[in-house]
């Protein structure tokens, strides 16, 4: 809605699987291959998206894929392969951490033939994120976006030529993907204006918020919008003071929330705990929320340990196939229980449909 119709599906959303295709044991830790800890965390909780596991093991992207050289699909497809058939044995994920610091450069020989100055080869990016840096402690929600964005270029990769809603239809996009509706209520004639925007992950206000479903209903809570904030009324022709309220319009596959611990200018952590639940209802936050129920179930905790963004350590918790959950901490993988699971300072909460 507020879109126009896709033009062509680029991954059918009836051939997604979200439930587990093969059960077996929690597969291998990762070796720290030098602050790479938020990488590792964050590795482990994809390797665990049940939809997102089906689909690379599958092995279905590698026999399609068109793309020369780097390709995102392919790295993930491989490591997930892997880390999933390792014998208790933790790997290195050197391919991603390679990925890092990727960049493409013109030829010595094309600069001489296109370049009156002979300067020198110039770079392009076609990694993960141009500005991460090895050896240096990241965000892992940063390194979670860039990373799902190279996964999204490698799916549209020979398709350049799509729509935008097209575009959304890949794999990628089918699993993380959803859209918000922003509804602005003139408070004069009450005259409504929708627009829409998609997401794939959603981030939450915590400093006021004592638990996952109080941070959503603030983030739901239409805002006044008046004396300098006064919008421009269309039908009242003039400026006017106005509510503007955002609630879930399409829900994802799987639910990615971030709880913003950091802080924008300082750096500075909220280290308070929020509340959150194995399971969780979306329909109260959503555009119809007089609709059936919209289960959700927790499969992955990405927790930071530390006082700053800037330093610290990273790690998870992730349900496995088998139904049972396990602390990844780098190379130590350990069974433990749900009711340790729920109750850790998280960062990044993964629901599955």
């Amino acid at each position: 809605e507020g879109m126009a119709p896709s033009q062509r599906a680029s991954f059918p959303l009836e051939e997604l699987r979200m439930e587990w295709q093969q059960q077996r044991d929690a597969g291998a830790g990762l070796y720290n291959l030098g602050n790479t800890c938020f990488l590792n965390s964050v590795l482990q909780c994809l390797t665990y998206t049940p939809p997102l596991a089906n689909y690379l093991l599958s092995g279905e992207h590698s026999r399609l894929c068109v793309q020369q050289g780097f390709c995102m699909m392919c790295i993930m497809e491989a490591h997930v392969n892997e880390v999933l058939h390792a014998s208790g044995s933790a790997i290195k994920p050197s391919a991603v951490v390679s990925a890092l610091t990727r960049k493409r450069f013109q030829s010595l020989f094309q600069v001489f033939l296109h370049s009156p100055r002979r300067e020198l080869p110039s770079f392009s990016f076609v990694g993960i994120g141009e500005h991460f840096k090895l050896g240096m402690q990241e965000d892992a929600h940063e390194f979670l976006r860039y990373t799902v964005d190279a996964m999204q270029r490698a799916c549209l990769s020979g398709s350049s030529d799509l729509d935008f809603s097209s575009q959304a239809t890949t794999v990628v996009h089918q699993i993380f993907g959803g859209s918000l509706r922003s509804r602005v209520t003139c408070l004069s004639c009450k005259a409504i204006s929708d627009s829409y925007e998609p997401f794939l992950d959603v981030l939450l206000d915590i400093k006021a918020a004592a638990s996952v479903t109080e941070a959503l209903e603030g983030f739901v809570q239409p805002e006044q919008m008046d004396g300098e904030n006064c919008l421009q009324c269309r039908t009242c022709g003039k400026r006017v003071a106005a509510s503007k309220g955002l609630t879930v319009h399409h829900a994802p596959k799987v639910l990615t929330l971030c709880l913003k611990r950091f802080q924008d200018l300082t750096g500075g952590k909220i280290e308070k705990v929020v509340e959150y639940a194995e399971h969780l209802d979306l329909r109260p936050y959503t555009s119809q929320t007089a609709g059936e129920p919209l289960h959700y179930s927790l499969y992955a905790v990405l927790v930071h340990r530390g006082d700053t963004c800037y330093a610290g350590h990273y790690f998870c918790y992730v349900k496995a196939s088998n139904g049972l959950w396990y602390k990844m901490d780098d190379v130590s993988v350990e069974r433990c229980s749900i009711n340790a699971v729920c109750r850790k300072q998280a960062y990044l909460l993964f629901y599955v449909r």
